[in-house]
């Protein structure tokens, strides 16, 4: 059983290399986004990216740094499958994911202009944000030194693999199917 997790910024293609192992792969997919909407509907907090940074780095505070990321892998853990969980944005996570048996980090960067295009076309309620604002959220989640709260940079700088992600997504396809491959050859 294999545990891959998913870190990048926003639009960078996390969710595109989570339907990869999905469909082409057989993996089931866990999603800290989705864990994280369900906590602020059960509060009856309004879906927006303030309510999702607001309610994930509370968690995080009231319970620790990797107690999203935790949760995800307790559930992948039991399911006894191959296993996505998408969207790792904490040193905390990583640390404490990195350490476990069978997983391995995948982070995807593409630049900046390409990742606002993306998000403006698939409409999330997160995602409706003027170009500045789409990068004042981005400044504020890339370099954090609190261990609760979004320090994307640095869980790119410590995944396993990276891949770019400024082309189509059949490239995007091909890099992560190499990196399942090599991995699969290592177990």
């Amino acid at each position: 059983m294999l545990i891959i997790g998913i870190t990048g910024a926003l639009g960078a293609g996390k969710g595109t290399i989570a339907k990869f192992l999905v469909e082409k792969k057989g993996f089931k997919h866990y999603s800290a986004r989705e864990f994280i909407t369900k906590e602020i509907k059960r509060r009856g907090m309004p879906v927006n990216r303030g309510s999702m940074l607001f309610v994930a780095n509370e968690l995080r505070k009231k319970h620790s740094p990797s107690y999203i990321a935790e949760k995800l892998f307790e559930r992948a853990s039991q399911s006894g499958k191959d296993c996505v969980i998408e969207s790792l944005r904490t040193v905390g996570e990583v640390n404490s994911l990195k350490k476990k048996e069978n997983f391995y980090l995948f982070a995807v960067y593409a630049d900046p202009r390409i990742r606002y295009e993306r998000i403006s076309e698939r409409g999330n309620e997160t995602d409706n944000v003027s170009f500045e604002e789409f990068r004042k959220n981005e400044e504020r989640e890339m370099t954090n030194e609190n261990p609760h709260k979004q320090n994307l940079s640095k869980c790119i700088s410590m995944a396993d693999y990276v891949f770019e992600n400024n082309s189509t997504i059949s490239e995007l396809y091909k890099k992560a199917d190499a990196a399942i491959n090599k991995i699969r050859k290592r177990t």
